[in-house]
């Protein structure tokens, strides 16, 4: 147990500094899931039940459930009550991805505390972005309890165009986006919703640069495939598979740390690994054979790669992810962009939505042979870097 943890985080501070005796007397709903914990890991549900009592109202989920138990893809979780207080849950993943008006009519205030993982596609994010949404339009504060960007302060990577707005990305953002869900917020607030009561409750000793590994707390999953900070790492790049028929390895015990599938010819592959000495950009590919026990290819041998990051300053897991789906694309007949619906989008192909921009995907596909990758996964992130500036809490 971490008796005096080097980070504070916003729900922490919330209980601990009494800021809550400001709220006492009013009807409150909580945003969270089980990785919404202390340093104690004592659940944030807990504490607003022992200090708001009655008061404490509504729970609302996100997708995978209150308890992360949900596997991913529209896989909706139900309406139920919170086993150990009693307070109601109102999933927002499902048939509902906000909350409906009459949630709100005897609520004064809702509270957010969601471990997030830095990227643009994974949807706590979204729902934060509905539920700021509904409260403008209902009246109703919201108060954000920060937590880490495991990823700390790095950003890459295209751009969203608005012309792929899903539920995996409702604004403009990069796939690595640089800010913590409590930053993020308040750039959706200004861009979105300008009506908005809206108040962060900052963490202390936290910096920006800070990956998780650095902050001195154990993880807790937020998702049933992120079992570790390790696989937030990863992240960004490899969901990127999610929009194919390679696995990502979910149905492992690696999800998103291994990748494969039945007809890969490892030996192929790694041989031209080997000359691109991939350990000069932070990362080395181990061949690995695996065998899926529920998703993609279940029940099947698949060659593949694990990955192993052996610099997470300079790792860059977009850039790196798309350098492997090309060559698997070029090398491999087999090899398929896989169809929808995905996240409730069905119209668009998942990997459209996935990646986001229109240049980065001709580029996955040939369309456009002299196009320069870097030139469109950094293009306007100066701009983006420069506008975010004013929401960013910490050094």
């Amino acid at each position: 147990m971490i008796k005096n943890p080097k980070v504070i985080y916003g729900v922490e501070r919330f209980f601990n500094e009494e800021i809550f005796k400001k709220y006492k007397q009013k009807r409150i709903a909580l945003l969270c899931n089980q990785a919404s914990v202390t340093h104690y890991f004592i659940s944030s549900i807990i504490l607003f039940k022992e200090h708001f009592k009655k008061n404490f109202k509504i729970i609302f989920s996100p997708q995978h459930g209150l308890f992360s138990e949900k596997q991913a893809n529209m896989i909706p979780s139900e309406d139920e009550i919170e086993p150990f207080t009693k307070v109601p849950i109102i999933s927002l993943y499902g048939p509902r991805l906000k909350p409906e008006d009459e949630h709100l009519e005897e609520i004064d205030i809702v509270f957010i505390d969601l471990q997030e993982v830095g990227c643009r596609v994974y949807t706590y994010i979204w729902t934060v972005y509905f539920l700021m949404e509904v409260c403008e339009r209902k009246g109703k504060k919201v108060i954000v309890l920060d937590r880490p960007n495991p990823l700390g302060d790095s950003i890459e990577g295209p751009l969203l165009e608005p012309s792929y707005f899903s539920f995996v990305g409702m604004d403009i953002l990069p796939l690595k986006h640089g800010l913590t869900i409590g930053e993020l917020s308040k750039l959706f607030k200004n861009r979105h919703f300008p009506n908005l009561d809206l108040e962060v409750i900052k963490m202390k000793g936290y910096k920006k640069r800070y990956l998780f590994s650095e902050i001195g707390r154990f993880w807790v999953f937020p998702s049933p495939n992120m079992p570790s900070w390790e696989t937030a790492m990863v992240y960004p790049g490899q969901v990127l598979l999610e929009g194919t028929n390679l696995s990502e390895g979910r149905g492992t015990t690696s999800p998103f740390l291994i990748f494969g599938a039945p007809y890969l010819r490892i030996r192929e592959i790694f041989q031209y690994f080997k000359k691109r000495n991939f350990e000069k950009e932070g990362f080395f590919l181990r061949p690995i054979v695996f065998e899926p026990i529920f998703s993609k290819w279940k029940g099947m041998r698949c060659y593949g790669f694990q990955i192993h990051i052996l610099d997470y300053k300079i790792f860059k897991p977009v850039k790196t992810t798309l350098k492997i789906l090309k060559l698997i694309k070029e090398t491999h007949e087999e090899f398929k962009f896989i169809n929808g619906p995905y996240e409730f989008e069905q119209k668009l192909k998942p990997i459209e939505i996935l990646i986001g921009n229109k240049y980065v995907l001709n580029w996955l596909e040939n369309k456009e042979e002299e196009i320069d990758l870097d030139f469109y996964l950094y293009y306007n992130l100066k701009n983006y870097s420069e506008e975010i500036k004013t929401y960013i809490l910490y050094k």
